[in-house]
Formats: structure tokens, C-alpha cells, sequence
């Protein structure tokens, strides 16, 4: 075993937060051993006025920490692992995933609004986020939302909601608990309006692929039935081929000893939505992700696809 362990992490207050609680896991699980948290600036750090889908960068938030990795500056890196792209390079490998948090998104209203859940939202109303996924899902029940642009961390955000005169915003409910502001939840949005990015609410610690040692350390941080759900979940993705630029969604969970995979992609204005489900053993769930994947496709999900692909 390692008696030194240096942790990679972007600078934000929600992946520190996230860096230091497997640091704390660590030095539970193994006294005496010397764990150093490394922060690394990533692209989606540097640019922080263009949307993500723009920026056209699959791995935004984590290919500056995968290259201090192969350099072996860090050992392992903690990513949120939403953010990970579906192919990890040559030389890494997840070596854990942690136990999921709550995976759903929530409205948090603006504070000086008398409406408190998304059902109340007056017509027209203005509502936040940075994410496509959210945007389309939100559009298609709602087409008449004014939908803005949003980047930053939490507190950022939560500064910029209180100034503004928007409704609300949508945030994952993941990292607003993780960072001590659940209190400023107004409502919970089910999965049947708003199905979750794929990977989120769960962490996944990255490391060499051949650095044994520190893998066989992670072993026993690792949720198998998490990390079973989130293989099928970016075995879907993997088959889109998508990323932040893709209106995706997709929910997996072990209900029992059986796979049940959610999933929806959608058009950027929200009118054109396909939606569908998979269920299947759990030894199956890279095989799963792909066969919803291909039924999605066939029920318009390629023509969704083409046109969103399509140059401006």
C-alpha cells in the first residue's frame, strides 16, 4: 500500500468538497497514510462565458487532471462522473465509483418570487440552467419558459439567481446537498419531466491503469450497483456519441436483481422528445445502454440527432 497519495482536483468549491471526502475515506479506511489534494485548472474552469455545448470539448472538466495523471504528478483524480467522457484514455481506468447520491434535479426559486414549485411558475416564466438536457426536457412541457444561460460554481450561481429578476433555476440536487444549501430546494423535479445527465449524483475516482497498488487501496470505496447503473447509462451515451452538446438524459437503477434503464433525448426547442426504457439482467448493463440506445434512434432519436449535428 502507498504510504503518500496525491489527489488531483478542479478548483471549484464543489469538486474540492468532493476530493476531500474520498481523502477523508481514505485516511479512515488506512491511519497513518499521507493524502495531499492537488488543485489542477481545467478548459470548463478557464472559459467561463461561453456555453458548454460550445466550447465543444468532450473532456471540459477532466482532461488537464488525466494529463497530470499519465505525468504522474497525481495518483488518482475525482471527477463528478457526469463529467468523465464515455472513453477513458490509454493508460487510466476507473479504478472506483462511489455510492450515488439523489440523482434528481431540483427548482430553486428565486427568493423574492411568491411561486415555490415548478408547477406554479406563472407563464412565461424565466428560469436557469447551463444544460441542454435540462433546456429540452423543460421546453417540452413547458414551451412558453424563457430559458437563460448559466455557468459558474454554486455560490456563483445562487449570487447570480438572487440578482437577477428570474423564477427560479434547475441545479442537480447532488451538489447543492453536498455543499450545505438544501434548504434552498423548493421542489424536486420527477423523473418523468426531467430524467438526469448520465453519471450524476455518483463520483468516480480515476488512476493509472497499471499502478496496482493505489487500485487495490480504492477497492474498498467502490459501489458495485452504482457503478452497474452508470455503465449502462454511458454505454447509451457512448453509442450517441455525446456529450454536453447532446440533449440527453438517462436514469439506471437496480430495482431487485434486475437493470431498469430510463432514457430520453430530445430536440434544442423541446417539441420533439423520444423516451424509452430497457430492463435486463445486471451482468448485462453495457449490453442494455446499447439496445435502448438503437431503439431510441429508430423512434426518431437519429433525425433528432442529424439535425442537431448539423453545421450553422
Amino acid at each position: 500500500m502507498p504510504h503518500k497519495i496525491r489527489i488531483g482536483s478542479r478548483g471549484s468549491e464543489l469538486a474540492l468538497w468532493q476530493s476531500y471526502h474520498v481523502k477523508t475515506l481514505l485516511e479512515a479506511r488506512f491511519p497513518g497514510i499521507s493524502i495531499d489534494v492537488q488543485k489542477i485548472k481545467t478548459t470548463g474552469d478557464k472559459i467561463q462565458d461561453a456555453p458548454l455545448a460550445k466550447i465543444g470539448d468532450k473532456g471540459l472538466f477532466t482532461k488537464e487532471l488525466e494529463i497530470a495523471l499519465l505525468d504522474e504528478r497525481v495518483d488518482i483524480a475525482v471527477h463528478s462522473f457526469k463529467d468523465v467522457p464515455t472513453f477513458v484514455p490509454e493508460g487510466l481506468a476507473i479504478a472506483a465509483v462511489l455510492e450515488r447520491e439523489d440523482v434528481h434535479d431540483v427548482f430553486i426559486v428565486h427568493s423574492k418570487k411568491s411561486h415555490r414549485t415548478f408547477l406554479d411558475l406563472p407563464a412565461n416564466a424565466v428560469i436557469a440552467t447551463g444544460s441542454l438536457r435540462r433546456k429540452c426536457q423543460l421546453l417540452n412541457v413547458r414551451p412558453d419558459l424563457q430559458i437563460v444561460e448559466i455557468r459558474g460554481n454554486l455560490n456563483t450561481r445562487m449570487k447570480k439567481l438572487d440578482s437577477s429578476e428570474w423564477d427560479g433555476m434547475i441545479l442537480a440536487k447532488a451538489g447543492v446537498t453536498r455543499l450545505g444549501w438544501e434548504l434552498r430546494i423548493t421542489d424536486m423535479l420527477p423523473f418523468e419531466l426531467m430524467l438526469p445527465a448520465v453519471g450524476q449524483g455518483a463520483l468516480a475516482i480515476e488512476s493509472r491503469a497499471g499502478d496496482r497498488s493505489v487500485v487495490d487501496m480504492l477497492r474498498p470505496l467502490h459501489h458495485e450497483r452504482t457503478a452497474v447503473a452508470v455503465t449502462a447509462e454511458r454505454a447509451l451515451l457512448r453509442y450517441f456519441e455525446g456529450g454536453c452538446q447532446i440533449p440527453i438524459g438517462a436514469y439506471g437503477q437496480i430495482i431487485g436483481d434486475t437493470l431498469h434503464l430510463d432514457a430520453v433525448i430530445g430536440s434544442l426547442d423541446g417539441r420533439r422528445i423520444v423516451r424509452g426504457n430497457k430492463v435486463g439482467a445486471i451482468a448485462d448493463a453495457e449490453h442494455i445502454g446499447i439496445v435502448l440506445a438503437k431503439q431510441l434512434l429508430n423512434q426518431g432519436g437519429k433525425e433528432i440527432l442529424e439535425e442537431i449535428r448539423q453545421p450553422i
